[in-house]
């Protein structure tokens, strides 16, 4: 019954921008930090931005830091990547991950289905 739901993806143009949206369920969402991940062809899995689970605290990676930012709804157990000024090396498929470790460093993770992004002209 979990569910994650990736949605926004598509094609724009270099320097534009674009917000992926993923939608949560079957889960306790509030509870879990929410991670941004991204495949691009021929290349290995990168993490792009987490968010704990207040929101308070985000990071990100540097090849997308003060270009991407992460949000989260917990009334809506929603979280969301707002990607702006978009660049060619951007281009992957984007994929949302739900993050849980207690204290005892048991370790619970919870994968959507990936959305495209391709940024070209």
């Amino acid at each position: 019954q979990v569910q994650l739901v990736e949605s926004g993806g598509g094609l724009v143009q270099p320097g534009g921008s674009l917000r992926l949206s993923c939608a949560a369920s079957g889960f306790a969402f509030s509870s879990y930090a929410m991670r941004w991940f991204r495949q691009a062809p021929r290349k290995e899995r990168e993490l792009v931005a987490t968010i704990i689970s207040t929101g308070v605290i985000t990071t990100y990676a540097d090849s997308v830091k003060g270009r991407f930012t992460i949000s989260r709804d917990n009334a809506k157990s929603t979280v969301y990547l707002q990607m702006n000024s978009l660049k060619p090396e951007d281009t992957a498929v984007y994929y949302c991950n739900a993050h849980y470790k207690s204290y005892f460093g048991r370790a619970t993770d919870y994968w959507g289905q990936g959305t495209q992004v391709t940024v070209s002209s």
